[in-house]
C-alpha cells in the first residue's frame, strides 16, 4: 500500500473539470451563503441577479481507512442554465483547495480507534487548509475497510462530522465505499462519456471494493477481504502486525505465520501472488472463493471494456510508487499489474485516475442542489424539516401493468444493498414513474411502496418518497387513505434523485405550498488520463 505520510503523485490538473451536469431545479427563495462569492467587492459578482445564477459551494471529505486517514477540501462553481419550465445548474469549474497528507490511522488497541489522535489530525487538516468549519457547505466523514470494525467507529464519525461543519454523516458500509471509489477514481465519468462497461477494483489496507459501472451507472458492488496491509513486517524481517485475514492468506500460500514470525522475501512474494490470484478468481469466478467475500458475491460481469484500479495498492499497479513500506502493497500491486497486462481479468487495464485519493475525492465532491415542489405531507410539523436523508433508488420502472410484488422486492433488495435496512435510520425512497397516472396503475404502485417499506413502518418510521413523475398527491392519498398506511407519509414529485444522494427537506412555504429540497449528490470526478 502507498506510504501514508506522503502526497501521492497528482496525475491531472485540478481546475479543468467542466460541464458536469447537476440535477437542479431553481428555487429563488434559497439564500446564498456569505462565502459563496470570494471576488472583490464592486464587481459583477455582487449583482443579486448574477448571484442567483452563480453559486459557489465548499465541500470536505474525511476518509478514515484501514491504514490511512486523509482530508480533502474542494470548491465547486455552479452556473444556472435556463430552459423551458425548469432551470438546471452545471458545475462549470471545480478546484481542489487542499489535500492533507495520508496519515496512518491511529489505533488505541485492536478494537478501538484513537479518537484523540484522530481528532488532532483532522484539526491539523482544517488549520493547514485555513478552513473554518462554519464555511463548509457539505461533505462526508467516511470510515472504510477495517476501520469500520472498530467498536467506536460510529461514534467517532459523528464527532468528527460535528467538528467539521454541517456534514453528511455517513459511516460507510462496503457497498457505499465501493461507489465512492468508483466516482472518485474517475471511472464513472469515463464510463459515462465513453458509453462503456467498466470494473473498478479499489484495494486498500484491509479490503478490496469492487464496482461494476455501466454507461456511468454503478450497477453492482461488492467487497473482498484482500488488502495490502493485512501483514506488516519490521526492519528485522519479523511480523509486527498480522490481521486474522492476513494469517489466513499466509496459510493459503502454505505459511503458518504469527506476530513475531521471521519472514523472507520469497515468502512475502508467494503470499502476494496467492492474494492476487484469489482476487482475480473473486472477480471472474466468485462462487469459487465465496468465503473471501464480505458482501454478497459480485454477479456475472458480462462484457467488460476495461478495468480501473484505485486505492493505495493502485499506486503500485500503475507504477506511481516503488518504495516498500513493510506491507504487501508493493508486491501485490506489481503482481496485479502483471496479471492485468496479461488479460487475466478479461479486459484491458485502463489508465489511472485517482488512486490512494479516490475515496476521499468521492467523499468530498458533493454538490448541493435545490428544488421546490408540491406533494402529499400528512403532518408538516412532524416530518419537516429533515436533514441528511440518504437516498435509496431501486432499479425498477413500472410497465404498462404495474407489478406490486416486483416493486416491493426491488425496494427491499435495494435497502439491503445500500446497507440501509436498519429501521432506526430514515431514508428517502426515490422512485421512477412512467406512463399514464391511472387508478389501475397507481394502486398497485402504492401497494408495492407500502409492502417494500413494511419493516420500516412497523418499527414506527415515517415514509419519505420522492418521485420523478407528477403523481405525488395521488400516491400519498392512496397510501394513507385506501391502503391505510400507518404513520406519517411524505411524497414529493418532480425531482430526480440517484443512489448515493442525500437530501435536506425544508419547511412548507406558504402560500405556494412548496417544499425546498436540497439534493447533495456526487459530482463526477476527473476523467482518468494516461
Amino acid at each position: 500500500m502507498a506510504h501514508p505520510h506522503r502526497q501521492p503523485h497528482r496525475q491531472h490538473h485540478e481546475h479543468d473539470h467542466e460541464h458536469d451536469e447537476v440535477r437542479l431545479v431553481h428555487s429563488p427563495h434559497v439564500p446564498d451563503h456569505d462565502h459563496d462569492h470570494d471576488e472583490d467587492p464592486g464587481r459583477i459578482e455582487d449583482n443579486p441577479i448574477w448571484q442567483q445564477d452563480n453559486v459557489t459551494l465548499h465541500s470536505v471529505g474525511v476518509d478514515i481507512g484501514s491504514s490511512g486517514t486523509q482530508v480533502l477540501f474542494s470548491r465547486l462553481f455552479l452556473r444556472r442554465i435556463g430552459e423551458e419550465l425548469t432551470s438546471r445548474y452545471l458545475v462549470v469549474r471545480r478546484e481542489t483547495l487542499h489535500r492533507s497528507p495520508v496519515w496512518l490511522t491511529p489505533y488505541a488497541s485492536e478494537t478501538m480507534i484513537d479518537a484523540g489522535a484522530l481528532g488532532a489530525l483532522v484539526d491539523e487538516a482544517y488549520d493547514a487548509a485555513d478552513v473554518d468549519p462554519r464555511d463548509v457547505d457539505t461533505g462526508v466523514v467516511i470510515l472504510t475497510g477495517e476501520a469500520l470494525r472498530r467498536r467506536n467507529a460510529a461514534a467517532i464519525a459523528s464527532v468528527l462530522a460535528a467538528k467539521g461543519g454541517d456534514l453528511v454523516t455517513a459511516t460507510a458500509g462496503h457497498h457505499m465505499e465501493a461507489r465512492l471509489a468508483a466516482y472518485g477514481s474517475g471511472a464513472v465519468r469515463g464510463s459515462y462519456e465513453a458509453g462503456t462497461r467498466v470494473l473498478t477494483v479499489d484495494i486498500g489496507g484491509g479490503t478490496t471494493k469492487l464496482a461494476l459501472v455501466d454507461h456511468g451507472q454503478v450497477v453492482a458492488t461488492a467487497a473482498v477481504h484482500i488488502g495490502g496491509r493485512l501483514q506488516v513486517t519490521g526492519p528485522d524481517g519479523r511480523i509486527e502486525r498480522l490481521a486474522p485475514a492476513g494469517r489466513d492468506h499466509a496459510r493459503r500460500a502454505g505459511y503458518d505465520w504469527d506476530v513475531g514470525s521471521r519472514v523472507t522475501g520469497d515468502g512475502l512474494d508467494a503470499v502476494a501472488e496467492s492474494m492476487a490470484g484469489l482476487l482475480v478468481r473473486a472477480v471472474l469466478a466468485p462462487h469459487e472463493v465465496k468465503d473471501l467475500y464480505l458482501t454478497d458475491p459480485l454477479p456475472g460481469l458480462g462484457r467488460l471494456d476495461g478495468v480501473v484500479f484505485s486505492g493505495g495498492v493502485a499506486e503500485y499497479v500503475y507504477g506511481r510508487e516503488h518504495r516498500d513500506f513493510g506491507d504487501l502493497g508493493r508486491r501485490l500491486g506489481a503482481r496485479l499489474r502483471e496479471l492485468a497486462g496479461d488479460g487475466a481479468l478479461g479486459a484491458p487495464l485502463l489508465p489511472a485516475g485517482e488512486c490512494i485519493r479516490a475515496t476521499a475525492v468521492g467523499a468530498s465532491e458533493y454538490s448541493v442542489q435545490l428544488s421546490g415542489n408540491t406533494g402529499h405531507i400528512s403532518s408538516p410539523d412532524a416530518l419537516l424539516p429533515r436533514r441528511n436523508l440518504p437516498v435509496v433508488r431501486p432499479g425498477h420502472t413500472p410497465g404498462d401493468e404495474v407489478d406490486a410484488d416486483a416493486l416491493a422486492e426491488a425496494i427491499r433488495r435495494r435497502l439491503r444493498e445500500a446497507d440501509a435496512e436498519d429501521p432506526d435510520r430514515d431514508v428517502a425512497l426515490a422512485l421512477t414513474w412512467r406512463g399514464l397516472p391511472s387508478y389501475e396503475r397507481l394502486l398497485p404502485f402504492a401497494r408495492g411502496v407500502r409492502d417494500g417499506l413494511a419493516a420500516r413502518t412497523a418499527a414506527g418510521r415515517p415514509v419519505y418518497v420522492v418521485l420523478d413523475g407528477d403523481v405525488a398527491m395521488t400516491l400519498g392519498r392512496l397510501l394513507t387513505g385506501e391502503l391505510g398506511q400507518a404513520g406519517e407519509v411524505l411524497v414529493l414529485d418532480g425531482i430526480t434523485l440517484q443512489d448515493f444522494d442525500y437530501v435536506d427537506l425544508g419547511r412548507v412555504r406558504h402560500p405556494s405550498g412548496t417544499v425546498p429540497v436540497t439534493i447533495k449528490s456526487l459530482v463526477f470526478a476527473e476523467r482518468p488520463r494516461s
